[in-house]
């Protein structure tokens, strides 16, 4: 058996941090990736190592532009996100959405004229809605339209260019139909959600539908889980002003809601 004495072992010991660092460091920006928003003590539980080793990581992360420090923690910035197959969507965060979608019924009166989207989430709330017969569904979403044909809201499919992905009518010729109308409120889907960028989604078509539909809502209330938050895709589909309500799981890093809060949108994480 080889013994080493405290003073020997010392360079053995820097030998196997130094190893280990390229690995924490790719775990750690994977991490802030996936998450969005996470919080320092959070990434010391995950990857078993002190406050100071995480803020020189999340320092040398930053200098080489793979994240954003804030108070706290970090935040992710990437600037591209890949979209999942709608029927990938469905199955993501599956229990958040479920919760989520049942917790904007309440945001729902009778008489409203409502605008459905096309995310996975607001899918959700559509699927909630087949026995409210005093409610008018404006939507551009091939799915919830599906769900809604033949059964208790009126229905009204806005026209548009089929994005086969989202299964949903996007682009300039939707707004033929929008400029007319006025709903109450938007219940709306996010791929990312950034306080700076504000909601952005992966495809500039759809952005701008988006985009077009929150300026004709009275309320915009966005459906979303935790992990669009912090996140930024490829084309803006409108600024935070536009969103009044934000309903989210309770994963959602506290600091991150209470900027939203300042920002003006109610937040409720169920």
């Amino acid at each position: 058996m080889i013994k080493f004495s405290l003073n020997q072992s010392q360079p053995v010991l820097k030998g196997i941090q130094k190893e280990l660092a390229p690995r924490r460091l790719d775990h750690l920006r994977e991490l802030v990736r996936g998450r969005g928003v996470i919080r320092l003590e959070e990434i010391c539980r995950q990857l078993r190592v002190s406050p100071a080793t995480v803020r020189r990581d999340l320092d040398q992360l930053e200098k080489a532009g793979a994240i954003r420090r804030v108070h706290g923690g970090a935040v992710s910035v990437e600037s591209r996100l890949e979209e999942p197959l709608f029927d990938d969507k469905t199955s993501m965060a599956a229990r958040e959405k479920h919760r989520i979608a049942a917790a904007a019924l309440q945001f729902i009166e009778p008489g409203d004229t409502i605008f459905l989207d096309g995310g996975s989430t607001v899918l959700e709330l559509a699927r909630r809605l087949p026995d409210r017969t005093n409610l008018t569904v404006v939507t551009n979403s091939l799915r919830a339209a599906l769900e809604l044909a033949g059964r208790g809201p009126r229905l009204i499919l806005i026209g548009g260019e089929l994005r086969r992905l989202s299964q949903t009518l996007v682009g300039p010729l939707t707004r033929c139909l929008l400029e007319e109308l006025h709903v109450d409120k938007a219940f709306m889907g996010t791929i990312g959600l950034a306080l700076k960028e504000g909601l952005t989604t992966t495809d500039p078509s759809e952005a701008y539908t988006k985009e077009l539909v929150a300026g004709r809502a009275r309320q915009v209330i966005l459906l979303a889980d935790s992990g669009k938050a912090g996140k930024v895709a490829f084309a803006r589909a409108g600024g935070l002003e536009h969103v009044h309500v934000f309903i989210t799981d309770q994963a959602l890093d506290k600091n991150f809601a209470k900027e939203l809060t300042r920002k003006g949108i109610k937040v409720v994480r169920v």
